[in-house]
């Protein structure tokens, strides 16, 4: 059983419309129908769930949610893909665009004994060439003018409950030991044009590093890992309102503040990465996904076409997965960690007055 269970988070990613923790109450701006209340309707294979739109319901939110964030129909897997762009954060300089991402998510619904419904979650992403848009094995860091070794995000399971109670922070292994009192499961939702809603989610994190500076001095950002993840979905009024849509087709952007990439062995230089990026639901499932996306999955674990069909963990970010599944890179002699430039001369002032 998943260590995180309770936990609601992207991860690294991504729930690519996904992996968030959603932690803002609803607004109140928007009321149900004059006199009508939620009521539990049944899909065609006669899963029970809440479709009339109530703000208020934690049971609407929460199967909703889940058909956002996922499928209902455990006979069906939800694909989605995510695609941007990684930035560097330094001080006295621009931020500096690095690389694209590129990468999508299988996901499957379970519903558990209680009513409420359990995310089960493969998740890869690469990286790309700037210029050519190819997915790299390796690239060459402008921070220290070094080759490294590229390696991608590659989360099996990651894994949650999605509850009429809003969710514990994810655990990570037992790393993250923050916790909240039990709250209803309200979402932050606003109206959108043409008939659609945006719901906005997003999580704030500082925990423990499993990659510690004394074991990884190169790979490691510090001490603790300072994560923010936020995400807009975007879904149609119609879609939500619709018995037989199990899974809603939806479309919104992520954004992600996280410590360097282990990989870029920048140890703990000043700085960070920005991930933006935009998601959507591949109406087709795989088949609508690039042919070298998928091939790199493949070579990965042909395991990551396909969504869980049970339970299982624990329930990882990539960089808990790092520090399992990689090794501490040698440090060369004399090496310590980038620094960003001095601050630049501001040009003189014009005198003041005529």
């Amino acid at each position: 059983m998943d260590d995180s269970k309770s936990g609601l988070s992207r991860r690294e990613s991504l729930g690519l419309g996904a992996s968030v923790l959603a932690t803002a109450a609803t607004s109140g701006l928007f009321a149900t129908e004059a006199g009508a209340t939620s009521r539990r309707h049944s899909s065609s294979r006669g899963i029970d769930f809440v479709s009339r739109i109530d703000f208020a319901n934690p049971q609407w939110n929460r199967d909703t949610y889940a058909r956002i964030d996922g499928e209902l129909d455990v006979t069906k897997q939800k694909v989605s893909r995510i695609t941007g762009k990684v930035y560097g954060v330094r001080d006295n300089e621009k931020v500096r665009p690095l690389f694209k991402m590129d990468g999508f998510s299988v996901v499957r619904t379970l519903r558990l004994p209680d009513g409420n419904w359990r995310r089960v979650l493969k998740e890869v992403v690469f990286y790309r060439d700037l210029a050519t848009g190819r997915i790299m094995e390796s690239w060459r860091n402008p921070y220290t003018d070094e080759d490294v070794r590229v390696v991608p995000i590659a989360n099996d399971p990651f894994n949650y409950d999605i509850r009429d109670t809003k969710p514990q922070p994810p655990s990570y292994g037992g790393l993250n030991r923050d916790t909240r009192p039990p709250e209803p499961f309200l979402l932050d939702w606003s109206e959108g044009p043409d008939g659609t809603l945006i719901l906005e989610t997003g999580i704030d994190l500082f925990y423990p590093a499993a990659l510690q500076p004394s074991q990884w001095p190169r790979e490691s950002a510090g001490t603790f890992n300072r994560v923010s993840e936020h995400f807009l979905f975007f879904v149609k009024r119609a879609d939500i309102e619709n018995r037989r849509l199990t899974a809603l087709p939806v479309t919104g952007s992520w954004s992600r503040i996280t410590p360097w990439l282990p990989w870029m062995l920048m140890g703990q230089a000043p700085g960070f990465i920005n991930y933006f990026a935009s998601f959507a639901t591949m109406t087709n499932g795989i088949a609508d996904l690039p042919d070298d996306l998928v091939a790199a999955a493949r070579a990965i674990n042909p395991g990551y076409l396909e969504a869980p069909t049970e339970d299982y963990g624990p329930s990882l970010s990539s960089l808990e997965h790092y520090a399992r599944e990689q090794r501490p890179a040698p440090v060369p002699a004399g090496w310590s960690p980038p620094q960003p430039p001095p601050p630049p001369q501001l040009p003189p002032m014009p005198p003041r007055g005529g």
